[in-house]
């Protein structure tokens, strides 16, 4: 028979866990990313913490209805009053796409 183990299960040695060195965030997974020369907070939202609003998306112009997971994204120098809300897609395909869409006047915006 083997001793009993008296830590929790998913802690090291000095009684860390594997938790504790990720960052932490509300509503979601954050990250920094390098983007035109600059760097950038990124976070992901879950559906379920998506509620309440609509947001449209920079890289697609298109709306991103209440409770649809996505990326929120803004400059770290700037802070977070430059956040914009982007689909998962767009976000990573943001190296791909040209500066902007450029419509003709009397297309709708959306």
């Amino acid at each position: 028979m083997s001793p009993r183990r008296n830590r929790p299960k998913g802690t090291d040695s000095s009684g860390r866990s594997a938790e504790d060195d990720r960052p932490r965030s509300y509503g979601g997974w954050q990250s920094v990313e390098d983007w035109r020369g600059e760097q950038w907070s990124v976070r992901n939202v879950a559906g379920a913490s998506a509620q309440g609003k609509t947001y449209r998306c920079p890289g697609c112009e298109q709306l991103i209805p209440d409770g649809v997971p996505h990326v929120v994204a803004w400059p770290e120098h700037s802070g977070v009053d430059e956040r914009r809300h982007w689909h998962k897609a767009c976000w990573n395909a943001k190296d791909r796409r040209t500066t902007r869409v450029q419509r003709p006047r009397n297309a709708p915006r959306f």
